[in-house]
């Protein structure tokens, strides 16, 4: 298997769902997060179309791709799609806006023109691929690896229409991706095999998951705003209750014997980084202490203090 790492599962979308879930129609940020989840789930869409062309192309030559990859570094960076061999290492930088696009290169901006004439500004993806592909760069020199790194922009639909192309950067589509590969020189001195696959192995071991900030604290929204209780995942209703072993919905009946781990997953994305015995009970709608720690206690977070100054934390990159 020569994808060595998926994308993970994004926290920003589960976290904007899951308060869409538990607040008013009403609420004022609402339309902000539907608009949130709208962009989220369209770079994730681009992202699954280049995912899809590497996993049905198949390459006559030693190779590793890695998804959503962000390697530990003094500089965060993150890229979407890097695709290694022994001679050289290829950035993709994933791109989904409609319209017809124009690169600005001083500043470096991206115009979308929408069919209604519509004008937006984007930061321009290609200074995005090359601030990646330059720590990239940096992260191999450090162990010693002198591979060259290339880079290339992929508009995941052909509905993006480029009027102006960039001058130095190349634009890819998902279907012409293999056939830019193939064109890239296959260095003479190459990465030994031994070498190549621990240097793959340190770019796992490398990568940091993309953890987002709590949804109240990056919208602004007050705790008080939020619905608690705990969701139904059949029939997406709030309220369902403690009996005994799992918990009961009492609109359509349905059983649950770890709806309570969602629900604790959901308090660490909307709210903070830690919680209480009684900000659990409250969230989940339980009145029993030693049940709220035995839930707690269960979902193996470390935890600080002691009795009822005694607060929980959940490390976030293993959801």
């Amino acid at each position: 298997m020569n994808c060595l790492k998926e994308r993970d599962p994004s926290l920003t979308l589960a976290g904007v769902i899951s308060a869409q879930k538990r607040l008013s129609v009403s609420h004022l940020i609402f339309p902000v997060l539907s608009s949130k989840q709208a962009s989220v789930e369209a770079g994730i869409g681009g992202e699954e179309k280049v995912a899809e062309i590497f996993r049905r192309y198949s390459f006559p030559f030693n190779h590793h791709i890695f998804h959503d990859l962000s390697p530990s570094s003094d500089e965060k960076f993150q890229m979407d799609t890097y695709f290694m061999t022994p001679s050289y290492g290829l950035v993709l930088e994933t791109k989904n806006i409609g319209g017809s696009l124009e690169f600005r290169e001083n500043p470096p901006l991206l115009i979308r023109t929408k069919e209604n004439g519509q004008k937006d500004g984007f930061e321009s993806p290609v200074v995005q691929m090359e601030r990646d592909r330059e720590l990239l760069s940096a992260w191999l020199r450090s162990r010693n690896i002198h591979i060259p790194v290339y880079g290339a922009v992929v508009l995941a639909y052909p509905k993006q229409i480029v009027e102006v192309p960039p001058r130095k950067a190349k634009i890819l589509f998902p279907s012409s991706i293999p056939a830019f590969i193939n064109s890239l020189p296959q260095q003479e001195k190459k990465l030994d095999p031994v070498v190549f696959d621990w240097l793959s192995s340190e770019l796992l071991k490398s990568h940091q998951r993309f953890i987002p900030k709590p949804i109240c604290e990056t919208y602004q929204i007050k705790f008080t705003d939020i619905r608690p209780g705990v969701i139904c995942k059949v029939c997406d209703r709030i309220r369902m209750m403690k009996h005994r072993r799992v918990w009961y919905c009492p609109h359509c009946h349905a059983t649950d014997p770890i709806a309570h781990v969602r629900t604790i997953q959901e308090w660490f994305l909307l709210f903070k980084r830690e919680i209480t015995n009684r900000e659990c009970r409250e969230f989940l709608g339980i009145e029993d202490i030693d049940t709220a720690k035995r839930i707690l206690l269960n979902m193996n977070m470390t935890w600080k203090g002691a009795f009822r100054y005694r607060t929980y934390i959940m490390d976030l990159s293993k959801i």
